[in-house]
Order: C-alpha cells, then sequence, then structure tokens
C-alpha cells in the first residue's frame, strides 16, 4: 500500500518527553501503528521496547501492578511502546508506576479500542500524559500524492467513502465498500456494543439508519426509542 505521509507525525516528534505517556487516540485502521513505525524510522530510535498488548506474556507483566517486575520488564531501554494497550487490565495505573518509578523513560500507549483505552488511563495518568488524537488523513495529506485535477476527480467519491488511509488508495469503489463495512461490523459495533453493554446490533443499525433520516431536523430521543422498542435511557446511551 502506498504510504502517505501523516502531518501528526511531527505532532508526536515533539510530545516524546521522559517521564510522560504519550496515549494516541483515534478510530481502528487511521494508521496509528503506522505513525509510531515512521516516527521510529525517521528518529533512529536506540532502545525501542515495541510490545503488543494481545500477548499474554507481556499482559502478566503489565498488569503486575508491580515496581521490580516493571522495571525487570522495560529493562534499559528508553522508549517503551504498547500497541493494543487497552488489552492490558488497569493499563493506566501500570504506566503511572512506569513513569514514577523508571527514570527518562518514554513511552507511546495506543489502541484499538479507543473507548477502552481513554477510560483506564484517564484519572491515573493526569498530569502524567499528552494526547494525540488521530483522524483519517486530511486533504492537506492526501495532497502530496496527488494534484489539483485528482483532487477534483476524486471529491465525488472521497465524500461518500471517506479518507481512511487505504480506502484512499483503493481505485475500485465496491472494494471500498466492502472494506468499509468490514471496518463496521468488525470494529465499530464490537467497541460500541462493549462499551455500553448493548446487546443487539441490529438495533444498532437500525438507529443509526434512524438518524441518517433526520439530519437538520430535531431529533426526538423518545420517539426514536418508541421506534426502536427501547427505553429512552437506552436510546441516550
Amino acid at each position: 500500500m502506498v504510504y502517505i505521509p501523516q502531518k501528526q507525525i511531527e505532532n508526536l516528534k515533539k510530545l516524546i518527553t521522559p517521564g510522560k505517556v504519550v496515549v494516541i487516540y483515534g478510530a481502528r485502521r487511521v494508521g496509528k501503528t503506522t505513525l509510531i513505525n515512521k516516527y521510529l524510522e525517521s528518529e533512529g530510535h536506540a532502545g525501542v521496547l515495541f510490545v503488543n498488548g494481545d500477548d499474554i506474556v507481556v499482559r502478566q507483566y503489565l498488569e503486575s501492578q508491580s515496581i521490580s517486575k516493571l522495571q525487570d520488564f522495560v529493562g534499559n531501554h528508553s522508549l517503551l511502546v504498547i500497541d493494543e494497550a487497552q488489552r492490558i487490565e488497569k493499563i493506566g495505573l501500570n504506566l503511572k508506576i512506569i513513569v514514577d518509578h523508571i527514570p527518562d523513560i518514554n513511552v507511546i500507549a495506543t489502541g484499538s479500542s479507543s473507548f477502552d483505552l481513554a477510560k483506564d488511563v484517564g484519572e491515573p495518568l493526569t498530569g502524567r500524559k499528552f494526547v494525540l488524537t488521530l483522524f483519517p488523513l486530511a486533504q492537506m495529506e492526501i495532497s502530496q500524492i496527488e494534484n489539483r485535477h485528482e483532487t477534483e476527480a476524486n471529491l465525488e467519491s472521497r465524500l461518500i467513502y471517506g479518507s481512511y488511509p487505504e480506502v484512499v488508495t483503493m481505485r475500485d469503489n465496491s472494494r471500498r465498500e466492502e472494506y468499509l463495512r468490514e471496518i463496521i461490523s468488525s470494529y465499530l459495533f464490537k467497541d460500541i456494543l462493549e462499551l455500553e453493554g448493548i446487546r443487539y446490533a441490529s438495533k444498532l443499525v437500525r438507529l443509526l439508519q434512524l438518524l441518517a433520516f433526520q439530519i437538520g431536523k430535531v431529533v426526538s430521543v423518545s420517539e426514536l426509542g418508541r421506534q426502536l422498542g427501547m427505553s429512552k435511557n437506552t436510546v441516550d446511551r
């Protein structure tokens, strides 16, 4: 896939600070891991420990809340990068222990489920974190790989399908539709259903359809609940 340079890489460089955690929020597949990899390439960082929260061994260490275990895990590395950080129980508290007890450590934490990550790192890392929010590609970024004529030609498609990095580089609309459906079914609904404890994905799909029909109008939560067969409080959530 063609790599489109991300402007946020410059902000990431500025935020990396010893004793602080840079938390990267963003929807799935917007390029969070790619951003980190390109940052590491550009900076030529030595002493990087890059781990994934899906790894059960990594979780055993980073869930320990033990100063000695966390120090042993980090070792002499100067930069700790944790991908899929939301998989790690009480990750916020464990990161607090790391930055408080390991001098000059730099930490980056990111994850596919920004909902879970935001919930876990909020209070424990107060005053110890910087937040970087990553969105799909901006036009100023896309303009690095296309000229004005191409931008005008792609405008309608971009308004319909958006600017996820992979979507931008695809040339076939059917592939774009398939890709976006996969993101919705596998990621978006899963995150929302897990976060709010909603049991029926079909209700969420129907809610999105009803909201789409009411763009530009006053929305009645009670009426939405009536049409969905759900309580007003559930619709609010």
